[in-house]
């Protein structure tokens, strides 16, 4: 009974928080937008990322973790997928174990001339606790999981937002049947 009530109340929480239309899911409804790593964005808003997008992966990052090598498997993610609707935004945070820089120009050296990321990087950010970003309090109020340690991954869809651990790789057939689930036609 009680696996019940809480799949129907986790089904509830989805609802409220994946649209029926992934170009404006609630999730990041009213949210200003992020700051970017380096540079000037022209979004005003965070679902300004998410428009035209069947699917959207939002990753929390760090440079000098054991993980960081995931942000290969990222950048092929998001080249296979990206002209058929995917986005990945990848949250710089320094939450786990002070594995990211505190000066954004390192940061960005690591992700975009280290690992040649070409999605969306933001500033760092908190994504646990009472001082997470908005985004990432809604993701795991949606899902029930803050993130443990760096990378950990979730998947927002028109119909789902799914949370996955920071050891599953971003080719992992779990992870990757998700996503072409939510782009297929």
């Amino acid at each position: 009974m009680f696996q019940s009530v809480s799949r129907a109340l986790s089904f509830a929480i989805l609802l409220t928080l994946a649209a029926p239309s992934a170009a404006q899911p609630a999730v990041c409804a009213g949210l200003p937008a992020p700051p970017p790593l380096t540079g000037r964005s022209d979004q005003t808003e965070a679902c300004g990322y998410f428009e035209g997008h069947r699917a959207v992966l939002v990753v929390n990052t760090a440079s000098m973790c054991g993980y960081t090598p995931q942000f290969e498997g990222l950048e092929a993610l998001y080249r296979r997928y990206a002209a058929d609707g995917l986005q990945v935004l990848g949250f710089p945070s320094d939450d786990f174990g002070g594995q990211e820089y505190d000066d954004a120009e390192r940061t960005a050296k690591v992700c975009y001339r280290n690992y040649g990321v070409t999605f969306p990087m933001f500033a760092k950010v908190d994504v646990v606790g009472d001082t997470a970003h908005p985004l990432f309090q809604r993701l795991q109020a949606a899902t029930g999981q803050a993130p443990r340690w760096n990378f950990h991954k979730y998947l927002v869809t028109a119909d789902a937002v799914m949370a996955f651990d920071t050891r599953v790789k971003p080719d992992d057939p779990e992870l990757v049947g998700a996503i072409e689930r939510a782009l297929a036609p």
